[in-house]
């Protein structure tokens, strides 16, 4: 890589419910943090692919502001969900159609170990 090009990390948190997208640089300090609830007014439409892919062009402005020309990606999902929501995709699909070269892109969701007990006691919920 060039000594003028700038590396910064996209860290993606995609849930049901929203989808956030938070710039940084490699030391960590931010850059730009945009979700789905400040791109659209309508709850059920915040964790939308295309919102998400609003999102994406938001962040993609601030980040040229930066001199942003390539980025790692970081995908993360709820804690123990099986995958992450529907925006992460076409986040990163809009951020590779702004112009940035994706470095990587790595699944950092956590995964439970264990952790506090289940509610519902031992026969589990019952209708």
């Amino acid at each position: 890589m060039a000594a003028d090009e700038e590396t910064g990390i996209v860290h993606i948190y995609t849930s049901f419910n929203n989808t956030i997208v938070h710039i940084t640089d490699l030391a960590g300090n931010t850059i730009a943090r945009v979700s789905g609830g400040m791109s659209t007014k309508q709850n059920r439409l915040k964790a939308n692919p295309t919102v998400a892919m609003f999102v994406g062009k938001r962040v993609a402005e601030m980040a040229k502001e930066y001199r942003l020309k390539s980025l790692y990606v970081r995908i993360r999902a709820k804690t123990g969900s099986p995958a992450p929501g529907p925006g992460a995709h076409a986040v990163v699909k809009s951020l590779g159609r702004e112009g940035f070269k994706i470095i990587n892109i790595s699944d950092t969701t956590k995964i439970p170990r264990g952790g506090p007990k289940v509610k519902g006691g031992r026969r589990g919920r019952r209708p």
